[in-house]
């Protein structure tokens, strides 16, 4: 893949390099032509330059065609008989690792498969999920992975937006789908608790919601998404014994029903319901087969099944003895809260705010503004000085070869090398309108982005409350490379396109 990028990356630039100037290439075309001997006439050099000038646009547009092709979804490959294909592979986070991450990995899994992964802390059991994710690098051997994926991660991944966003992802709304997922998610209960129930702003990383509820969302989103394979990285860990009875017996043996599933979890007693338990250990497979063969054959798993059982044996003890208490607090905070906790949409403020945005023609104060930052009006009169004596040049050369190309005083050799010198110098007046066009962006950006910086220290702490950290960051970085580079380059095209229609 990095070679892949490294190819594209060196393609584009070869073809970006294409456009610096036509004038190169009608000179090399012109000089080979005096030296092999063919004549000039005024026939074929305006054909040529005719020609020359028609191909520029599609040439331009050949790196954005590459780089769409690149960013191309790649097709599913279906498979009768297997879901996931792992033969004989090593895998490492690592470029060149002493000892692989996963060793010697073997698995086979056919659609429908429910496969669960056990095994003691630091095993591997995640870096096999990353690896059917194609995140991780393989060393040897082949990962095959036949149809969609969703993949549910062990630390909640949520982005700042509503918990219906949060669900979507998204994916276009369809209603009685989602009440659906939302009921098999168990997450119905805690929306009518919600001030603004699936249409609650969800805070920085789901602040405002607790590590169960985070995970559920999670669930919600992979269900909705409708995959055919699933990768469930120990999503019960969150929530409580109930909880994850119930999402254990109307998710994974209800929803998923008929789904190939691969569960890393660390509960045992779900184990008997999977067609297939892997056993890993120090970043291998050492058993693969059901839950009886392993129950009796192995005796690590022997072993992981009981100490499991023990701790979860003392942790029910102590939620016995801590359950009275605590069941006392709760109906206390219950009973506060019942009658000011707001049920419907309209009981307050949410807790992000929404961004404010100009729409419709907003003149030419974003530019004056533009080009007021730190010199900007000098490098924009620089650059329009060269895009006007570059178009000029051009205009001269055509004019010199039209006039002179049948002209019986004017050698070919001096047609040619005059043509050459007029597009020499139109080259230099090419290359200082781009890196003028450069440092209009380099130096507007510079301005502006002190500016943002001084304001962002500047800010009370409300603002942070009520402003996403990424709404922050796509500010100071998305937004100020489109200051960087397309502003600039798109005033100049546009003061180009003008000089092309006025001569």
């Amino acid at each position: 893949m990095v070679a892949q990028d490294d190819r594209l990356k060196a393609t584009s630039e070869a073809l970006v390099s294409m456009k610096l100037s036509p004038v190169l290439v009608s000179a090399a075309t012109f000089g080979t032509c005096y030296f092999i001997g063919i004549p000039l006439n005024a026939s074929n050099v305006f054909t040529f330059v005719a020609t020359l000038h028609l191909v520029q646009d599609p040439v331009r547009t050949i790196p954005n065609v590459i780089g769409v092709i690149a960013n191309l979804r790649p097709e599913h490959i279906t498979s009768k008989d297997h879901a996931v294909l792992i033969k004989s592979a090593n895998l490492s986070w690592e470029e060149n690792p002493s000892r692989p991450t996963l060793r010697n990995i073997n698995l086979e899994v056919k659609p429908g498969e429910k496969v669960a992964i056990c095994g003691e802390v630091g095993s591997g059991k995640s870096t096999l999920l990353s690896t059917i994710l194609g995140e991780v690098p393989s060393i040897q051997g082949t990962v095959q992975v036949y149809g969609t994926t969703g993949y549910v991660s062990q630390s909640a991944r949520i982005q700042t937006g509503t918990i219906r966003e949060n669900t979507l992802f998204g994916s276009p709304l369809d209603s009685q789908r989602y009440q659906q997922t939302l009921e098999k998610c168990s997450l119905l209960k805690d929306l009518e608790l919600l001030p603004y129930g699936d249409l609650t702003e969800i805070g920085e990383r789901g602040v405002n919601l607790s590590g169960g509820q985070k995970q559920r969302i999670q669930l919600a989103r992979a269900l909705y998404h409708d995959a055919e394979i699933y990768l469930l990285d120990d999503p019960f860990s969150a929530v409580d014994a109930h909880t994850s009875t119930s999402l254990f017996n109307e998710y994974i043996m209800g929803a998923l029903s008929g789904k190939t599933i691969l569960l890393v979890t660390h509960q045992v007693d779900f184990l008997p319901a999977f067609d297939m338990v892997l056993l890993m250990s120090d970043g291998e497979i050492l058993r693969a087969a059901s839950y009886d063969q392993l129950l009796t054959s192995s005796k690590e798993f022997h072993d992981l099944v009981n100490a499991h059982k023990e701790t979860a044996g003392s942790e029910r003890v102590a939620e016995a003895f801590s359950s009275p208490r605590s069941n006392t607090y709760s109906r206390e905070i219950q009973n506060k809260d019942t009658g000011e906790q707001p049920k419907t949409s309209g009981g307050g403020d949410q807790l992000i705010k929404q961004e404010e945005r100009e729409v419709g023609d907003t003149g030419f104060k974003p530019y004056v503004n533009y080009l007021n930052q730190n010199k900007g009006y000098l490098f924009f009169a620089m650059a329009v000085l060269s895009q006007l004596a570059f178009v000029t040049g051009q205009i001269l050369q055509n004019s010199w070869m039209a006039a002179n190309v049948e002209n019986p005083e004017v050698s070919t050799l001096r047609l040619i090398l005059v043509y050459l010198l007029i597009g020499f110098i139109s080259t230099l007046f090419l290359l200082s309108r781009s890196l003028s066009t450069v440092l209009l962006g380099s130096q507007s950006s510079k301005s502006l982005f002190s500016q943002l910086l001084n304001s962002l220290f500047r800010a009370p702490m409300s603002f942070y409350d009520s402003t996403p950290l990424g709404r922050i960051l796509s500010r100071v970085s998305t937004d100020l490379s489109i200051v960087d580079l397309d502003v600039p380059f798109n005033l100049i095209f546009a003061v180009a396109a003008i000089h092309k229609l006025l001569l």
